[in-house]
């Protein structure tokens, strides 16, 4: 039976320490936010480093797979059976090209795009209606250079507006597990539209 109290925030990245601090490695910069945010210590467990939490009567399981990033699916899919929980209490954070650096979405479903690690983790559960939150990291490379792109670390300058934005997608987390994703879609995801059309202002002006 299902624990409606017991949550799983899965952060995305690769576990080999040359990748710490990627743009790729986005879902685990906020999975590890998360987790300081409560006080909570990763282990290293089965397929994945684990985080618990408690937070208004939610217990929070904090999820940073060690598989590579396309086999994330067999991690989520044995913690979801470990610590019973449903697909709709469980939240996928990863870096997306598609949205600009700063700016996080809130989505209850959908397909992969070009994310491999979202990708595998809806072929495994064979299903898209995974809620999930996608950390922009924008698309600032020639064409054929994504892959050194997304496993490239952020500037001084880009970590300026990374930075506040691991700390709203924190309180988005927070949001998630207490009144939902409808609830909390409606309270961020407008606040961040706003914000990346004030940054794409901001960048014209900087480029006249």
């Amino acid at each position: 039976m299902e624990n409606e109290k017991r949550y799983l925030i899965v952060g995305l990245g690769n576990a080999e320490q040359q990748y710490a601090g990627t743009r790729h490695n986005y879902g685990f910069e906020v999975a590890n936010a998360v987790a300081k945010a409560f006080k909570a210590e990763f282990k290293s467990d089965r397929l994945a480093y684990v985080a618990r939490a408690s937070f208004k009567g939610r217990e929070l399981v904090i999820l940073m797979p060690t598989t590579y990033m396309n086999l994330s699916g067999k991690a989520v899919k044995h913690w979801l059976a470990a610590e019973n929980v449903s697909v709709d209490h469980c939240l996928v954070i990863y870096d997306d090209i598609d949205l600009p650096l700063g700016i996080f979405k809130m989505k209850p479903k959908g397909g992969g795009g070009t994310h491999n690690g979202i990708g595998n983790i809806i072929e495994t559960l064979e299903r898209t209606d995974i809620p999930r939150m996608r950390c922009g990291i924008g698309k600032d490379y020639a064409q054929g250079y994504q892959v050194d792109y997304v496993l490239s670390r952020f500037s001084s300058e880009e970590l300026k507006l990374v930075e506040p934005c691991i700390e709203r997608a924190v309180s988005a987390v927070k949001s998630f597990v207490t009144v939902g994703m409808s609830m909390t879609m409606n309270q961020f995801n407008t606040k961040e539209s706003e914000r990346a059309k004030e940054l794409a202002a901001k960048n014209q002006s900087d480029n006249e």
